[in-house]
């Protein structure tokens, strides 16, 4: 079957499409013909060698897609159903089929698209369990710090649906979008946490997705630094004293995703919808760092 990923370890010039073998799926495993794909940093990055992957390999961690083969283990689902979710390991979704772990899929509702529905369990996913792990109460502010981004703006939402006040750094090309998802944006560089402390004079808990001396900056302004998450940064947020985000992937963290994105309390904000013959460019837009939005294949 055709599929796109990388052929050694570098940069965008060892991407290909390639011949792959059709897959098969494992006890705990469905075989999904893929409809859509999401399209993330992480790609890039495990294209790059962060990861430890051995090429030749499949780019793509999320798809949406119709269930072809169904795992001897698995229950709950059967071949016809629509569903979404994430690709484990080294396997990848960008192809005409693809592994989804039967544990961190669920059912496609109607009414959520196959492109909203491949773009929540990478960004949107981390947004839901970061806020579990924060475990803030109503009336709680929440510093985003990055919040312009997929995973940013994914939390944005999510928090302000549970009743948080969210405070979020972004470059000011962002600020309307934030504050249209209900954020008070604030501007990156010199001055930062005067400007954080004119719009929140209390922050409650920091979720981080810059790193480095961005976190170190804004990281003070919170009293009890087990309120500190990072996933830009995790060593150093740990070193501060913060919480490591634990992935929940789970089948009711996605099943409670969509619930959301069909009731139209969140917004996936895919803004880039490609065909699979571009995926290559797709992922240049994202390494780029020139996306406002997340970016979908559509196969």
């Amino acid at each position: 079957m055709r599929a796109y990923g990388f052929t050694a370890l570098g940069g965008p010039e060892n991407e290909a499409f390639l011949d792959v073998p059709e897959p098969v799926a494992g006890p705990y495993d469905l075989v999904v013909r893929v409809r859509a794909a999401g399209v993330n940093p992480g790609d890039w990055k495990l294209r790059n060698g962060s990861y430890g992957t051995t090429p030749p390999a499949v780019l793509g961690r999320e798809v949406a897609g119709t269930v072809e083969q169904v795992g001897a283990d698995v229950a709950g689902f059967s071949p016809g159903d629509e569903v979404f979710g994430g690709c484990p390991g080294m396997v990848g979704g960008w192809a005409e089929l693809a592994i989804v772990t039967a544990s961190f899929a669920a059912l496609r509702p109607d009414t959520v698209t196959p492109e909203d529905a491949a773009s929540l369990p990478v960004a949107a996913g981390t947004a839901y369990d970061a806020l579990t792990c924060l475990d803030l109460p109503k009336g709680a502010t929440l510093l985003v710090n990055g919040a312009g981004g997929g995973v940013g703006v994914a939390i944005v939402q999510l928090a302000v649906a549970r009743g948080l006040t969210v405070v979020g750094t972004a470059s000011p090309g962002k600020h309307d979008l934030l504050a249209g998802f209900g954020a008070v944006p604030v501007a990156y560089g010199d001055g930062v946490l005067d400007r954080i402390r004119a719009a929140a004079p209390h922050v409650d808990a920091v979720f981080d997705l810059v790193g480095g001396d961005a976190l170190r900056t804004v990281a003070p302004l919170v009293a009890d630094r087990a309120k500190v998450a990072s996933v830009a940064d995790k060593a150093l947020a740990v070193e501060l004293g913060g919480t490591e985000v634990v992935r929940d992937r789970s089948t009711a963290v996605l099943t409670e995703l969509a619930r959301l994105v069909a009731a139209g309390e969140l917004n996936p904000h895919v803004t880039d919808v490609r065909p699979f013959a571009e995926a290559g460019a797709a992922l240049a837009a994202v390494e780029d760092g020139h996306t406002s939005g997340k970016v979908v294949l559509r196969m």
